[in-house]
């Protein structure tokens, strides 16, 4: 199976992570996975600073080598939400529940466009000890760690 995956990965937190996993998961050892990495334009568009394309790169090769997949696996620059979702012959898309709206509207245009949808596979949100999503924001912010620690620090302390 041809499967796709995309975000902007700073942090690569555990969320991501599982994101990740599941689309390994999915493509079976003679399969494929796309890996979509938010191009730097694209990417600052986010409320919190972002390492750079080069430097979110190098970790995202980091962690799948990591996992000695025999899956055949490579990541693609993305300009915008769809990258080649659009264009590509692909069987899966793995999202997260707070992503599962852009894989409907792939689905969408991919439907627009003439072309066959594609199973879209939702991963739950990894939860942090408080019980809330791990992000990308929250860890910015030193609310949590890249695993959902909680960060004991006077800012943190007046909010509970």
């Amino acid at each position: 199976m041809k499967i796709m995956v995309g975000g902007t990965f700073d942090p690569l937190h555990d969320g991501h992570r599982l994101l990740i996993r599941r689309a390994f998961d999915l493509a079976t050892p003679d399969g494929t996975v796309i890996i979509g990495l938010t191009s730097d334009s694209f990417a600052n568009r986010k409320v919190h600073p972002i390492h750079s394309y080069n430097n979110r790169y190098n970790d995202l090769v980091l962690f799948v080598r990591s996992l000695h997949s025999p899956v055949h696996w490579e990541i693609e620059e993305l300009h915008d939400q769809y990258g080649s979702t659009l264009d590509e012959d692909f069987d899966a898309l793995v999202v997260s529940e707070e992503t599962f709206p852009v894989g409907q509207n792939i689905n969408q245009k991919r439907r627009e466009l003439g072309k066959s949808c594609v199973e879209i596979h939702m991963i739950r949100c990894v939860l942090a000890e408080d019980g809330k999503w791990i992000s990308s924001t929250r860890i910015w912010r030193g609310e949590i760690d890249i695993h959902g620690k909680l960060i004991k620090n006077e800012d943190t302390e007046l909010f509970r």
